[in-house]
């Protein structure tokens, strides 16, 4: 069968999930109202989390499809997709042009000798500007040190949201076809006899954990053919080898996985059987055979400590919360989770290392949602030390604000140790670049919506290690601490909020040491939630105040990680998400201040 093996790639909501559907669905491979998105977490957010394949038939010609994440903090799950696939569809938003994370896929790409085909998508947005958008991407081309032949890539323009596509701009059409045809044309067919016959290498590029038949593979065959019950041999990257044999073997049809007794070079299939398997494992018939190239997937930035959840309420709304429950959820999703890395060494809690506080909090999310209960530290970047010297992840920021907020956010910038790198005018928007310290961004990106008012877009990417930038002061609010337990009145509350932003609401259950809200002033102050107005026999019309309570900041997990303080917890259930003080009882607490030194952990 005549193959083709592309992946979607692009930043984030730039539209690669609706056009990967509307292929799907002009190809008769996925039916109206199914989307590749199909996690509930990927639905609630519109974002896509994890990479997916799929595959249509296009004529004669079977076409692979693997559609990728486009926030940074998942750029893992990029990595090693790209290793498996021929070409790639860089999509781009015609009205806001190449973004961080455009920038970090294509130049993994163009490193592994890829040729890019450039989606210029979105055509229809009012402020959209094709030509300029692909006059932006091919300068990033060159910036990135494209050779002649990536330089020279083909462009397709497309509304994925409509399911059309043309080859230019007053061109009419109803449908993607030139999209189809340009795939067909650009893209090196991966069927090739000479190949069918040579010994089988096949290499992971994804995991799958399935019930009944354990961890799964999904590979692409370079060389060879495989089939049921053969038995293979597993090379790691390192040299050490171990034996299998071949369970199940699927190959996919849309978004699902057909059974299959076997494949041949080319083509990407599903295998089960081999427990042990990771990716980047090189798949052999011969024990003697050549291992293919070591995929390499880019360290975590940032870590935080998993601990048994201890509170006064611990326990009352979890269905697993001991010690070994929490290890062995994180022992599974190690299984499928490349970007995650969990140190379990100590007894008392989890050293848990990501890429980011949304691939930290999409995990969360979904062991509560499993019925987890636990604990959480403050998440602190990974510093390092190489060759004598104290380093830390940078990050790229891509800012996109109208220009009355560009002194505001170059000042808090500025205090979070970003320096300006280009500053680009864009009509009424203005687009700010800078580069710093990841430390620096741990809990600005919800006070980035305020300052903008909801006017601005935030993109960043990771850069590398680079020298430590010194202290960054972030904190600018203390904690209003609970002094008390019970439920938490209005009568109360409504004083309370003048001093800061409340998190909870009337009739919310408190216990001693619980955070309730934020202090404007930065200090920390104790505070009786539980207080009511005190009642007399004497009743008169002007005593009577009526109470206005202002609707409170609501915790969730990723504005916890913000928000939270160097010596509180955030304390996830299924059913809430509590801040508290690590140390409950004030008088403990003070003592323990005056001996009480942040933890960073240096890794060499």
């Amino acid at each position: 069968m005549d193959i083709r093996n592309i992946a979607i790639i692009a930043h984030v909501d730039h539209g690669k999930t609706t056009l990967t559907d509307a292929m799907l669905r002009q190809a008769g491979a996925l039916k109206e109202g199914v989307s590749m998105d199909s996690n509930a977490l990927e639905l609630e957010r519109g974002i896509t989390i994890y990479s997916k394949n799929a595959a249509l038939f296009y004529g004669g010609t079977k076409i692979n499809i693997v559609d990728t994440p486009g926030h940074a903090d998942f750029g893992s799950e990029v990595e090693r997709v790209l290793r498996a696939i021929d070409s790639v569809l860089l999509v781009v938003d015609a009205q806001e042009g190449p973004m961080p994370q455009t920038r970090f896929v294509l130049k993994k790409s163009l490193e592994l000798g890829l040729k890019p085909i450039v989606i210029i998508n979105k055509i229809d947005k009012p402020a959209a500007d094709p030509h300029k958008c692909e006059e932006q991407v091919l300068e990033l081309f060159l910036e990135l040190g494209a050779n002649d032949d990536q330089a020279n890539f083909p462009v397709v323009y497309t509304n994925g949201r409509e399911g059309t596509a043309k080859l230019k701009m007053d061109s009419e059409s109803n449908n993607l076809v030139p999209l189809f045809e340009t795939i067909i044309k650009h893209v090196k067919p991966t069927s090739d006899t000479k190949l069918e016959v040579k010994d089988l290498r096949l290499q992971p590029f994804n995991l799958a954990y399935d019930n009944f038949l354990g961890r799964m593979a999904i590979a692409r065959i370079y060389e060879g053919s495989i089939s049921v019950n053969q038995k293979v041999f597993v090379r790691k990257p390192e040299g050490e080898i171990s034996s299998g044999r071949i369970s199940k073997l699927f190959t996919f049809q849309g978004l699902e996985r057909v059974e299959c007794e076997s494949a041949s070079a080319g083509d990407i299939v599903m295998i089960a059987g081999l427990p042990g398997i990771f990716i980047g494992d090189t798949i052999l018939s011969d024990e003697n055979s050549d291992a293919l190239p070591a995929i390499k997937i880019d360290e975590p930035t940032i870590e935080l400590n998993f601990f048994v959840n201890d509170s006064p309420f611990g326990g009352r709304d979890g269905k697993y919360v001991t010690s070994r429950q929490i290890r062995e959820r994180l022992i599974r999703e190690l299984e499928v989770n490349v970007g995650l890395r969990v140190n379990f060494s100590s007894s008392d809690f989890f050293k848990v290392c990501g890429r980011g506080e949304l691939h930290i909090s999409i995990l969360l999310e979904n062991m509560r949602r499993e019925g987890f209960e636990l604990q959480i530290s403050q998440p602190h970047v990974i510093i390092r030390t190489e060759n004598g010297m104290k380093t830390e992840p940078y990050e790229e920021v891509i800012i996109d604000i109208p220009k009355i907020y560009q002194g505001i956010i170059m000042e808090r910038m500025g205090m979070r140790r970003f320096t300006l790198k280009d500053l680009r005018i864009h009509s009424d928007n203005i687009r700010l670049i800078f580069e710093g310290p990841t430390r620096g961004l741990l809990g600005y990106r919800n006070q980035f919506v305020i300052d903008t008012k909801g006017n601005g877009i935030f993109s960043s990417r990771v850069v590398g290690f680079k020298p430590y930038a010194g202290e960054i002061s972030k904190r600018e609010v203390g904690s209003m601490v609970s002094m008390a337990s019970g439920k938490a009145l209005g009568y109360s509350l409504w004083n309370l909020q003048e001093r800061g932003i409340l998190y909870i609401n009337p009739n919310t259950e408190v216990y001693e040491g619980m955070v309730i809200g934020n202090t404007s002033k930065g200090e920390e102050m104790m505070v009786n939630p539980t207080k009511g107005k005190q009642l007399t026999n004497t009743r008169s019309k002007l005593s009577d105040e009526a109470i206005e309570l202002s609707p409170p900041l609501e915790l969730t997990i990723e504005r916890g990680l913000e928000i939270m303080a160097e010596d509180e917890y955030l304390e996830i259930t299924p059913i809430n998400i509590r801040l508290r003080k690590q140390i409950l009882l004030a008088p403990e607490r003070s003592r323990a201040k005056k001996t009480f030194k942040p933890t960073v952990q240096l890794a060499s």
